[in-house]
């Protein structure tokens, strides 16, 4: 379960400057934006941010009603990477959430690096090649050297 009291509503996210609360912003409306497109969503009754360094990466939980009626919540990872959404079944919080979406992002790296198909790994919106499997890895590995060891300790 998650405990929204560590989380910190989208109406109060604020960063550490005004540019920074500005690519919070900014990447919010982009998550926002990423969850709309898909089908099953039919509306966004709330969000959080859960943790972000504004133009780097962002992690937000929305609380989505889906066409079904039901309602869930979501982890949803933006920034300067792939964007995805994740259940919280194995993501309670913002740092499990981000070494989850590492663990998702790598897979698709092995994947494309071997040549053993995608189709059983994350879609990532990216050419399938070396150049972008580089590019990918380099920031998850900034993610589990940084960002992760940061969020663990969560929003000032």
């Amino acid at each position: 379960m998650v405990d929204l009291d560590r989380l910190v509503p989208v109406a109060q996210m604020r960063g550490e400057d005004a540019k920074e609360s500005s690519e919070l912003r900014e990447m919010y409306e982009r998550a926002r934006a990423y969850l709309s497109v898909h089908d099953w969503c039919q509306s966004i009754e709330e969000a959080f941010l859960g943790f972000g360094v504004g133009g780097v990466v962002a992690i937000f939980l929305f609380r989505v009603k889906l066409n079904t009626g039901i309602e869930e919540l979501l982890w949803v990872v933006e920034g300067d990477l792939p964007s995805a959404y994740l259940v919280t079944d194995q993501a309670s919080t913002a740092d499990a959430a981000l070494r989850v979406y590492a663990d998702l992002m790598e897979g698709w790296t092995d994947a494309v690096r071997k040549g053993t198909g995608l189709d059983d790994v994350f879609p990532v919106d990216a050419p399938a090649d070396e150049e972008h499997a580089a590019l990918l890895d380099s920031r998850i590995k900034l993610l589990r050297s940084d960002i992760i060891p940061a969020a663990v300790h969560g929003m000032p």
